[in-house]
Parts: C-alpha cells; sequence; structure tokens
C-alpha cells in the first residue's frame, strides 16, 4: 500500500495513493495515526480508506508524505565515502572508524520538500544532490523504541520512501573544517516522496539478512549520472533503527535516510573519481529526477538563490574573567 498526503483545492487530506487515485481516509484518519498504529495494524489501515471520495490522482499535489518528527541521515554506503572523500581530501580513503558502527546526522525537518518541488539553495558553486531511501519508523505493539535490537527494530520499519538530501559542497566543506556540520550545507532543503510504500510491499526484494534488493537511479535533465543497488550498503535498515534508537528512542514519523548510493548518487562522488568538476554541479533551472524501483519517481528543481543577510566574522575578544 502506499500512503501519503495532498493538497486539493487548498484542502490538505491524508489517505492512500493509487496508480490512477488519491483516496482519503476516513474519520479525519491521517498518516500520523497509521504510523502510530504500525505494520502489524496494516489491515486494519486498508479498511480505512473511504472510497467514496476518491479522486483522480492527476487533480491533487503532493504533499511531504508526513509530518516528520525528525530526520536521521546516515552515510552507510562505502563506495560513496570512498568518492566524497576524494572529492574533499584529494585522496579516496574510508576511516576505519566507518566500518565499526552506522553513523548519522539530524537534518531539519522544517524544509522537507514535496514531489516536484523547487529548491531555494544558498549561494553555492557547488550544488549537489543526494540520491536515498529513508526509511519511516511506525508503532510496534509493547515497544517503547529504546535499546532495540535488529530484530526488535525490524517491527518499527512501517515503509519507504526517496529522499533526496541536496547539498551545497563548498559550504558543507567550510563549515566541517570547524569539526561540525554538515549544517547550513544540508538544511535547506530535503525532499522526500512521493509518497510512503508500506515494507510488505518491498519484502518479494529482501534477502536474508533484510538488505533491499531495489534499483535506485538518479538523472539530471534527463542524463543518467548514477545507478545502484540498495542493497550494497554496509547495514540493512533494521539495524539503522537498532543504532538510532541505541541509549536514545525511535518513535512513529521518524525518518532514517540510508545515506548516498554509490555509482554516481551524488556528483560529488563523481568529482572526487574524475578529479575535477565533471559532471558539472547543479544550476538554476536543473531538473534532479530519483527513481527507485518499487517505491516511485521523486522530482525536484533547482530554484534561484537567495542572497543572505550579512553577519560579521568573529570579533577578537580579551578573554577577560572579570569586569574588574
Amino acid at each position: 500500500m502506499r500512503i501519503g498526503r495532498w493538497s486539493l483545492e487548498g484542502v490538505v487530506h491524508d489517505g492512500v495513493l493509487r496508480d490512477d487515485a488519491a483516496v482519503p481516509f476516513a474519520g479525519g484518519r491521517t498518516v500520523a495515526d497509521a504510523l502510530a498504529a504500525g505494520l502489524a495494524r496494516l489491515d486494519e489501515i486498508v479498511g480505512w480508506a473511504d472510497e467514496g471520495r476518491a479522486v483522480p490522482l492527476a487533480e491533487v499535489a503532493l504533499l511531504v508524505p508526513l509530518e516528520a518528527a525528525s530526520v536521521r541521515d546516515f552515510v552507510a554506503f562505502e563506495e560513496h565515502v570512498e568518492g566524497v572523500t576524494a572529492a574533499v581530501d584529494g585522496a579516496s580513503h574510508v576511516a576505519p572508524e566507518w566500518y565499526e558502527l552506522p553513523t548519522f546526522y539530524f537534518t531539519n525537518p522544517h524544509t522537507l520538500l514535496p514531489d516536484r518541488a523547487t529548491v531555494r539553495p544558498p549561494v553555492s558553486s557547488r550544488l549537489d544532490f543526494e540520491l536515498e531511501v529513508a526509511a519511516v519508523i511506525g508503532g510496534a505493539d509493547g515497544s517503547d523504541g529504546r535499546d532495540l535490537s535488529p530484530a526488535a527494530a525490524e517491527a518499527h520499519l512501517f515503509g519507504y520512501t526517496i529522499m533526496n538530501d541536496w547539498s551545497a559542497r563548498d559550504v558543507q566543506g567550510r563549515e566541517m573544517r570547524v569539526r561540525l556540520g554538515p549544517c547550513k550545507g544540508k538544511d535547506f532543503g530535503m525532499s522526500l516522496g512521493p509518497w510512503i510504500v508500506t515494507a510488505d510491499e518491498l519484502a518479494p526484494y529482501r534477502d536474508g539478512e533484510g538488505f533491499l534488493w531495489i534499483e535506485a537511479e538518479a538523472t539530471v535533465n534527463g542524463t543518467r549520472v548514477g545507478h545502484d543497488l540498495l542493497s550494497n550498503m554496509g547495514w540493512p535498515f533494521k539495524e539503522l533503527a537498532a543504532y538510532a534508537s541505541r541509549d536514545s528512542r525511535i518513535v512513529p514519523g521518524d525518518v532514517l535516510g540510508s545515506g548516498t548510493v554509490g555509482n554516481g548518487g551524488c556528483l560529488a562522488e563523481l568529482w572526487g573519481r574524475s578529479g575535477g568538476l565533471t559532471p558539472p554541479p547543479l544550476a538554476a533551472g536543473d531538473e534532479v529526477v530519483l527513481h527507485v524501483q518499487g517505491i516511485g519517481t521523486l522530482r525536484g528543481t533547482v530554484g534561484i538563490a537567495a542572497a543572505p543577510a550579512a553577519i560579521p566574522p568573529a570579533r577578537a575578544r580579551s578573554r577577560a574573567r572579570s569586569r574588574a
């Protein structure tokens, strides 16, 4: 089943999205309600569809498919790390620590963008996209989402959506030299959509360890620049979810990004491998289309950067310890 949110004549609806129709949930139920119910109650959720209020899919404007509680984005593809480090450091390498445990950063849930949205980037000479798949967390009976084992975490994987983690690589690079970030290099926009595909739909692609053998492809202005299998992740999603819950908690509505796929899942990887800005960075008017087998297609267009308000550099301070 595919669920999501859409706008029709200025009114927001939550419900089921089919190939030809958008079917609202009855009784004011929402995607958030479905996530809280969890995958174990999928048969009940299917019954929420109010078939009498179905409208043609072509008549609605898709929104971000959920109101995310939080967004964690992992870096789970070794090939991506190899390429990006070459772009940043001039030599490809993967830190030994990468192999020990999955790593993620938190990003901004308030600047999420839907399918076909235009992203307004910061001023950047190295604007990039990132092709990812994200797991959406749902409820699981008797669990508060804390300190989960991978087996327990799997019950919290409600479904999957496509993620485009737009990135200003020059801004990101400056921040990360201060041993923090990626911060403003990322939080201007992240596209999610076009909907959430429930985990049962992708079960035929899952192997015994939980990896999803599905193809992911990225094109820029109609030219394919990246293609990979999601099964090339270093960890399956149940292990990412377990790690996210360690000494912490995952809740319905949390989003867990896979990190950028390899083999051209972003331009920075290709820059690292080519030794130059080939293909060129994204520019205003460019269209990025991400397609993931079994999920769908997510489109986004680059808008015009807005000049930021000036902020002065740090002032030299006396480091005095008292006012005397």
